[in-house]
């Protein structure tokens, strides 16, 4: 006999109150940065328990989110229900979900560049939040450092080793993400030791579909043309070859009229 699964509980999340500051500055890197790992857990590993979200409130419980952090992105992983509730919330309430997120990360900006590296560092880690990253494309003029990270350890945090090569790039790796982070010409990558590759840009992933649909929009362009010349020759050849047979009738036709005109005469001559 077999168990039955259990169906999931879907919580009954309260919805949080729309965010209303301006954060247009930190919107490119943010927004690519949650794009690429999006991508990564949600569509190339296929996770369905995972949720990657950004600029929406993180707090404790529901009534304190007006008071709370709004971070660029959030990961939680090993979710027991439907992600998509979280966001469809305005945020993640961790009193209501049960787990606090994986990972966050803060963009610098020159608004709340010093309290994401000191206030909120703070308070993510009174959270539970496992990591705690900061990324400054400026190379630290909004932030202490261009990349750094923190992880939780005994309810408080320590640093996360941050390295640099001598090809200018700063590395750092996330045991919550299984990724480094990098940062490298103003930009936050994230580096995959498994494949030795970056994950792809969604940006570059598009314009690279979009040149290759106009390629390939270009080859059937081409093909559709060299197949217009063969109809146009088949029809040529099939008109060639329909005025042979008809000048060969006539031919024919001449011919079997000099025929007949001539047992015409030869019949004549006999009478």
């Amino acid at each position: 006999m077999t168990s039955k699964a259990k169906p999931v509980v879907q919580p009954k999340l309260t919805p949080l109150p729309d965010p209303d500051e301006d954060r247009m500055q930190q919107f490119t890197h943010f927004v690519r940065a949650g794009a690429i790992l999006r991508a990564h857990f949600l569509h190339a590993l296929g996770r369905t328990d995972v949720l990657v979200s950004g600029d929406g409130y993180l707090c404790r419980r529901a009534g304190e989110a007006r008071s709370s952090p709004r971070p660029d992105v959030v990961v939680a992983l090993g979710l027991p229900f439907d992600p998509a509730i979280i966001e469809q919330a305005n945020g993640y309430t961790i009193e209501e979900i049960g787990q606090p997120p994986d990972f966050v990360l803060e963009v610098g900006s020159s608004t709340t560049g010093r309290r994401d590296y000191t206030v909120k560092r703070e308070i993510y880690a009174g959270m539970g939040v496992r990591e705690y990253w900061r990324f400054d494309h400026t190379g630290g003029r909004y932030h202490d450092a261009a990349l750094a990270g923190d992880a939780l350890v005994d309810g408080r945090y320590e640093p996360i080793p941050i390295e640099e090569g001598e090809d200018g790039i700063l590395r750092g790796y996330s045991a919550a993400l299984g990724l480094e982070l990098h940062w490298v010409e103003r930009q936050l990558g994230f580096f995959d030791r498994a494949s030795g590759e970056y994950l792809p840009d969604m940006e570059e992933s598009w314009a690279q579909r979009d040149e290759a649909r106009a390629g390939l929009r270009q080859e059937v362009d081409s093909r559709q043309h060299v197949e217009a010349q063969l109809r146009q020759s088949e029809t040529g050849r099939r008109q060639e070859a329909e005025a042979r047979r008809q000048a060969e009738e006539k031919r024919d036709e001449a011919l079997n009229r000099a025929r007949e005109l001539e047992e015409e005469l030869r019949r004549l001559r006999g009478q």
